[in-house]
C-alpha cells in the first residue's frame, strides 16, 4: 500500500490537515544517516512504509483520534475539572505525554520511546502547529515509524 492507496486513518488525518508528506517531513528533520538509509530519499521511502503499517493499526488510530477529541473538548472547556489556564499552562497536562508514550512504545518498544523523547523535545515540522493534546500523539506516531525505519535498516543491512 502506498499513500496513493490511503489507509482510513491517513484519510482521517488529512481531514485534520495532516498529510503523509507532513509526517515524513517532520521525521526527516530529525533524520540521521544509517547504513541502508544513507539518503533522505531512501529514508522517506522506508518512513512512508512504516507510517502506513502504523496507521493501519486500529489501536494506533484509536489513541490518536482519542487525543484529537480530547483536544477539541479541552478547547471547548468541557473536560471536567480542566480549566483553560491548566490546559494551556505550564506544567499543565501530562495526558498527552502518556498517550504519546503508549503510541511510541506500542509501535516500536523502548527504541520508539527513546525516539519519542527526541521528537517531543524538538517538535519538528507539523508538530509545532498542533495543539497541546495532539502534538505528542502525532510525534509518537512519527517517532515509532522512524525508530522502526532505523531498526529495519540495520536488519536489512545484516542480511546482505
Amino acid at each position: 500500500m502506498t499513500s496513493n492507496e490511503k489507509t482510513p486513518m491517513l484519510k482521517w488525518l488529512e481531514q485534520h490537515n495532516i498529510t503523509m508528506q507532513d509526517l515524513i517531513d517532520a521525521a526527516l528533520e530529525m533524520y540521521v544517516p544509517h547504513p541502508g538509509i544513507e539518503t533522505p530519499q531512501k529514508a522517506a521511502e522506508v518512513l512512508e512504509e512504516e507510517l502506513i503499517i502504523a496507521l493501519s493499526d486500529p489501536n494506533v488510530a484509536t489513541l490518536i483520534t482519542a487525543a484529537f477529541h480530547a483536544q477539541e473538548d479541552a478547547e471547548k472547556g468541557v473536560i471536567p475539572g480542566l480549566s483553560m489556564e491548566y490546559f494551556m499552562g505550564r506544567p499543565g497536562l501530562v495526558a498527552d505525554e502518556l498517550i504519546g508514550i503508549a503510541i511510541a512504545t506500542y509501535i516500536a518498544g523502548a527504541k520508539g520511546m527513546f525516539e519519542f523523547v527526541r521528537f517531543d523535545q524538538a517538535k519538528p515540522g507539523i508538530l509545532k502547529k498542533l495543539g497541546p493534546l495532539t502534538n505528542d500523539p502525532i510525534g509518537a506516531l512519527i517517532a515509532g515509524a522512524s525508530s522502526n525505519m532505523y531498526t529495519r535498516s540495520v536488519k536489512d543491512k545484516s542480511i546482505v
